[in-house]
Order: C-alpha cells, then sequence, then structure tokens
C-alpha cells in the first residue's frame, strides 16, 4: 500500500455563496420549456446540440441525445428525479468505438445543497477483456464540509473525510480523501491524501513497482493536485466576480453558442 499526501491552498467558495449559485443554476434550467424535440430559452433561441427524445422535459424519465456537430460519440441523458426540495439525478451514457461511459449524479437539496454523489462504470470495446474495464465513486457531504471549516484551529479533524472517492480496476484499488480548513485572505487550506493498493496476487507487484517510482510518482501526484487547485481558483475566481445578471447571460450564451472548432493541425512534413 502507498499514500500519497499534499496540501494546497485554494479560493473558498461559502455555502451561501454556494447556494445562490445553484438556485439562479436550477432557474435559468426550469425557465426552458420544450419545442417538440427542441429546447428553447425563455426567449425563443434554441439550446444547441440537445433533443428531448422521450418523456416530459425535466420530468422522471425525461431523456435527451447530446449532439456534436461531426462526433460520432452517442451521449444520452436521463432524468430519475427532478424536485428542488428533494433530490436530482441524472444519469449520462456515452458509447464510442473506443469507450462506453455510464454515469450517474445525484445531489440532495438542490436549493441548499447538501450532499453530491457520484458513480461510474467504464469498458472497452466488447472483445476487449476485464483490463478494460473500471469503476469509481465520489461523495462530498456539504455539512461535514462547511462544520470541517468551522473548526477552531488546532482542533482535531473529523474522523470521515468531507470528501471521498475510490477508484477500482483489476489490478488496483485508489482512495481519495480531502479535508479543508480556513485559511486566511478568503482561502481554504485542503489536506489531499490518496490511498493505492493492488489486488490479490498483484499486491506485492504494485508495491514493489510503487516503491521503485516512488519518487516521481510522488513529484507527479503533487504537480497534478497543484493543477488542480489553480484549475479551481481560475474558475470559482471567474464565477464569484460575475453578478446574477452576467450569469444567466453566461448560462445563455453557452446554451445557445456552439463553442469554435479547433484548427486541424497540418501534418508534419
Amino acid at each position: 500500500m502507498t499514500v500519497l499526501r499534499h496540501s494546497v491552498s485554494v479560493l473558498a467558495l461559502e455555502p451561501d455563496r454556494l447556494q445562490e449559485l445553484t438556485e439562479l443554476i436550477f432557474d435559468f434550467a426550469e425557465s426552458t420549456r420544450a419545442r417538440g424535440e427542441e429546447i428553447v430559452l425563455e426567449d425563443g433561441r434554441p439550446v444547441v446540440d440537445v433533443r428531448l427524445v422521450k418523456g416530459r422535459h425535466l420530468r422522471p424519465g425525461a431523456r435527451y441525445e447530446l449532439l456534436e456537430a461531426g462526433a460520432t460519440d452517442q451521449v444520452t441523458v436521463l432524468v430519475r428525479e427532478w424536485q428542488r426540495r428533494g433530490a436530482i439525478a441524472v444519469e449520462q451514457l456515452l458509447v464510442s468505438d473506443e469507450v462506453t461511459v455510464r454515469m450517474s449524479l445525484r445531489l440532495r437539496t438542490p436549493d441548499r445543497p447538501r450532499l453530491l454523489e457520484v458513480e461510474g462504470r467504464v469498458r472497452g470495446p466488447e472483445g476487449s477483456g476485464a483490463l478494460r474495464r473500471g469503476s469509481g465513486m465520489a461523495r462530498l457531504d456539504l455539512a461535514a464540509w462547511w462544520a470541517a471549516i468551522d473548526l477552531a484551529p488546532g482542533a482535531l479533524p473529523t474522523a470521515r473525510a468531507p470528501a471521498t472517492a475510490w477508484l477500482k480496476h483489476r489490478l488496483g484499488k485508489a482512495h481519495l480523501h480531502l479535508r479543508p480548513r480556513r485559511a486566511d485572505g478568503g482561502r481554504w487550506q485542503v489536506d489531499v491524501a490518496v490511498t493505492v493498493r493492488g489486488r490479490w496476487l498483484l499486491r506485492p507487484v504494485a508495491a514493489v513497482a510503487l516503491m521503485v517510482a516512488g519518487r516521481p510518482v510522488r513529484r507527479g501526484f503533487r504537480s497534478e493536485v497543484e493543477q488542480a487547485a489553480d484549475a479551481w481558483d481560475r474558475s470559482i475566481g471567474e464565477l464569484l466576480a460575475l453578478t446574477p445578471d452576467d450569469l444567466r447571460a453566461e448560462l445563455a450564451r453557452q446554451a445557445t453558442e456552439r463553442p469554435p472548432e479547433e484548427p486541424m493541425e497540418a501534418p508534419a512534413p
């Protein structure tokens, strides 16, 4: 077994601000309506690359196809639950020539977010074998997260981390734990820990491999955590700088405009 640890400082997203943002986002979603298979905004502009193929818009059983120009991947989204005071749950299925990904997401009490749970499974094409399969789960207990933030300096952390995830593959398992605490300047200090172990007869092999490559693995782990923290700061910083009207306008823009296509690289001479 190998344990990797690193601590990073990130911009804080306080509970009242998160509640304001989630309410605004779900209000925007519920302001859209179905026009046949098309989804449109309040002003009648169509939402690009989304088609309602079954059920009633934003009701349990509603099924959508996500389209992308020139793409061969098949992506469908199924609404399992949609209750602002209860839970919102959706499932997404992506099927391509290389991989099939099935993912489910459930958010408790969306207007006052309490618990976010995500599950997923990945497998390769038929006949690719068990090594092309994996599964995972993530859980964010927001009540426990805010409680950890409010702990007095020097207090012992709670026994259970507020944010956890695990990944399982035939060759091994990985467990992730995130523990936050308040820092100066409107920031959080987040302790990140990952436990990696091989499975069954592969445990000694995995232990030796991780021991031999220990320093590069730990250096790469720290780099990945730092990059994730930088990406969080950029995204949350931009989000917090928006007024509610700005955010609604940005949601409408992203819903109705296709992203520009990336230019194709010229072949090497």
